[in-house]
């Protein structure tokens, strides 16, 4: 069941379309506000995000901004549903980072054929990520055998989580995997990129492969100690 996050200060609206939306068989949370919205992403990032631009403590357009810049957020679909239709309001809404934007009021059909619209759109991406990561390891393994790499400078539960990412699962996917939460994975995912000098997921997974690392057969589940 994909889960959603509606974030809007309107409790009437909000409650409206967590109905809406749970008829159709969608898991749904809800926030009145930016800051709100983004603690409930760092404790269960959820599959998609759906936000209204004006609101108290910490705005749509400064959520959305800060959700970007982290390593959970950057491939969460987003759709923006606001009042606000000026064309450069909505320049301003893709512009911060946002896949869609809705203008109220509107038809709920039209944002739900937007978000299985984004859904399906997230789902091809991560597929062709393992499509491209597995691919590259049949390629090497195929190759003529090097060296063996180098240890890596991580923990055991630091290792598993490398592992998963390198064959492009998500922080959800992994801790689905490795019966952590994503919480978990996501402050693995952080201390391997800080140990190994690399910025992001896409560089994590071209440095694995090009020093010709490949998840062993034996990868199993972190214990919640670790």
């Amino acid at each position: 069941m994909k889960r959603i996050l509606i974030v809007d200060d309107d409790i009437t609206l909000r409650t409206a379309l967590i109905r809406y939306l749970r008829n159709r068989g969608y898991a749904v949370e809800d926030a009145g506000s930016g800051a709100e919205a983004l603690l409930r992403f760092e404790q269960a990032p959820p599959d998609l995000v759906v936000s209204d631009v004006v609101m108290p403590e910490m705005d749509g357009l400064e959520f959305c901004r800060r959700l970007r810049a982290s390593q959970s957020g950057q491939l969460v679909p987003f759709i923006f549903l606001s009042s606000r239709k000026e064309v450069n309001d909505r320049i301003q809404g893709h512009q911060m980072g946002a896949d869609d934007y809705v203008v109220k009021p509107f038809d709920p059909k039209e944002l739900i054929a937007k978000i299985e619209a984004q859904l399906e759109r997230s789902r091809r991406i991560h597929s062709e990520i393992l499509r491209l990561t597995q691919q590259s390891q049949q390629a090497a393994s195929e190759a003529t055998p090097a060296a063996n790499p180098n240890p890596l400078p991580l923990t055991p539960a630091e290792a598993k989580v490398f592992w998963e990412v390198i064959q492009g699962y998500t922080n959800k996917q992994i801790g689905d995997r490795l019966f952590v939460s994503p919480r978990t994975v996501q402050t693995h995912l952080s201390n391997i990129l800080s140990k190994l000098q690399l910025e992001s997921r896409s560089q994590l997974i071209r440095y694995a492969f090009e020093r010709g690392y490949r998840p062993p057969a034996d990868a199993g589940g972190i214990s919640p100690e670790q």
